[in-house]
């Protein structure tokens, strides 16, 4: 039997494609392998969205052709789509494929076992513009399920290269997405991740259909569903119908995912983002007035170039008066081949960390302050794993994102239990079992219970 092992680099849409990809070798008759170990074929999945993010898939890459040079060696995601050539050079790199024709990957192979003649199979993806059906009806993780709903991205922030590895928005069918959705559930999973390059940006290339007509659908036409999260919204896409979709739902968690990247205006206009911190705010407010206990978590930049200690302050008394409840904090990375890049007045990098450091800390106490208000109430978690350090707890996550460690058996993992918050506290929160939920009662709580 042929054997194939993967490693994937990067995001979560990254992660459900090498699932894809798995399902075709599966079909094909492959054994999966660790990639740690010897295999016939290897396909590393790769990640661009920084300069490090090259380095290392480059790294990944040359441990494959070290593992077993007889191997064929397949490359793809947005590294391989932006920089075909700097791959194909990388020696005992076989088969080049970027972020498109993923489901050709097992003719490639043939052909080159066939002609022993590497092969770049990339092309401009700017020239694509329908999505790429590929179907995961289940997945290595038996706790959450993704789902990919679209593909690219058309707006082009100064800091970000994605576009020209991704393409430009493509949504994917809504009858494709209800399908697979009934399909995971089938499959037992309780939880469903709408994820995308741009995923609140699903529907603009559609006529007459919009994300809030897939979120109403979803909710309507996939019985057994018990959760859905969206895994991340821009706040210009949180409109009014879909403040009133998430409303009426039964199954939409309280938590989304609404990216700041900045709280100064200055910035934000730097950086090419299409709304002011205002807007911003307002948005958030609608959101709370109708659910007082939403969770947001959001994406920060600091030391984007020119950034001054003015407008870093203006981004920390933002985040600090709209209490998010959780903050990923990156430092800015020059990205070659994006307008940032070539800025002027780029910032050290001891003032970046210096930012970083105070923007965590920050978050870690938003976090706890967010966490304390859910302390003795009864919470629905979904078990993930065994705790890595107490091995009779496990640890899973609430509706809205609180991530708990409580008593409970191999059995519970992947379904839904009840459990009490007994101590609230960041990164976890300590839960006492309640009772499982069966499928048949259960009933998600309301937004705005």
């Amino acid at each position: 039997m042929p054997t194939v092992a993967f490693h994937t680099l990067g995001c979560k849409v990254n992660h459900y494609e090498t699932e894809a990809i798995w399902q075709l070798f599966k079909k094909a008759g492959y054994e999966r392998k660790e990639f740690e170990s010897r295999a016939d074929v290897y396909v590393i999945n790769t990640c661009t969205v920084t300069n490090t993010g090259d380095k290392k898939s480059r790294q990944v890459i040359r441990r494959a052709v070290r593992r077993n040079p007889d191997a064929v060696v397949c490359v793809t995601g947005c590294y391989a789509q932006t920089s075909p050539a700097e791959v194909m050079a990388i020696p005992g790199v076989d088969i080049v494929i970027g972020t498109q024709d993923r489901h050709k990957i097992l003719e490639y192979i043939e052909q080159f076992q066939r002609e022993r003649q590497p092969i770049n199979a990339v092309h401009n993806i700017m020239k694509t513009r329908v999505f790429e059906e590929m179907d995961v009806p289940e997945f290595t993780d038996r706790t959450r399920a993704s789902l990919k709903i679209q593909e690219g991205c058309n707006n082009f922030c100064t800091f970000c290269i994605i576009p020209w590895a991704r393409g430009l928005m493509r949504s994917r069918d809504p009858q494709e997405i209800i399908r697979q959705a009934r399909q995971l559930v089938a499959a037992g999973y309780k939880e469903i991740v709408l994820t995308g390059i741009h995923t609140g940006g699903y529907g603009t290339d559609l006529k007459d259909y919009n994300f809030a007509s897939l979120l109403r659908d979803l909710d309507e036409q996939v019985p057994g569903l018990r959760r859905l999260r969206i895994s991340s919204i821009e706040a210009s896409q949180i409109t009014d119908e879909v403040i009133d979709v998430l409303k009426r739902s039964e199954k939409i968690v309280r938590h989304l995912h609404i990216p700041l990247q900045s709280g100064s205006n200055t910035v934000l206009k730097r950086m090419r983002r299409k709304y002011t911190v205002e807007f911003y705010a307002e948005r958030l407010a609608r959101l709370r007035e109708v659910f007082p206990e939403l969770a947001v978590t959001s994406d920060v930049i600091v030391g984007f170039p020119g950034e001054t200690e003015d407008e870093f302050m203006e981004t920390y008394n933002f985040i600090r008066e709209q209490r998010f409840s959780e903050l990923h904090v990156f430092p800015y990375s020059k990205r070659t081949g994006t307008p940032a890049a070539r800025m002027p007045n780029q910032i050290d990098e001891e003032t970046k960390h210096d930012r970083v450091r105070r923007l965590i800390a920050l978050s870690d106490q938003l976090a706890k302050e967010y966490a304390s208000r859910f302390e003795g109430q009864v919470l629905e978690v979904i078990p993930e794993e065994r705790d890595k350090e107490r091995p009779d707890l496990y640890v899973g996550y609430t509706d809205n994102y609180l991530k708990v460690r409580f008593p409970a058996t191999e059995e519970m993992v992947g379904e839904l239990v009840k459990v009490k918050i007994t101590k609230a506290g960041y990164p976890y929160n300590e839960g006492e079992f309640v009772r499982v939920v069966p499928d048949e009662m259960a009933r998600s709580v309301k937004w705005s219970s």
